[in-house]
């Protein structure tokens, strides 16, 4: 009985495009540049900054003023999002509850 050829190895090339993943290397180049951005963003808003509040006042560095700034909008969207939700809720109820249902099935009649 003969035995089956032996197969080769792959061509180094034949192995690099079975492996090559360009949705991971345009992820992971999208992820370098987002990160250098906020590092920059972040150096580049270092100085100073007076917030008066309705209560006191403040100085804090600029960078602060704006993450604060992000994070009592983006709670003031969730909220207002959750406001919106219970309001659409409230109204496809009633409007269910009010639709007419025929007189024949409502009298009773078959």
């Amino acid at each position: 009985m003969e035995s089956p050829p032996a197969e080769s190895p792959p061509s180094p090339r034949a192995e690099f495009d079975r492996s090559w993943q360009p949705r991971l290397w345009i992820s992971l180049g999208l992820l370098i540049l987002i990160g250098a951005y906020l590092i920059a963003f972040v150096v580049g808003n270092d100085e100073e900054a007076s917030v008066d509040f309705v209560f006191g006042k403040a100085r804090t560095s600029l960078i602060w003023v704006i993450r604060l700034s992000l994070l009592a909008g983006l709670v003031g969207g969730a909220l207002l999002s959750q406001l919106h939700r219970r309001r659409q809720t409230r109204r496809s109820r009633m409007s269910e509850a009010s639709v007419d249902t025929p007189s024949s099935i409502s009298d009773g009649d078959a």
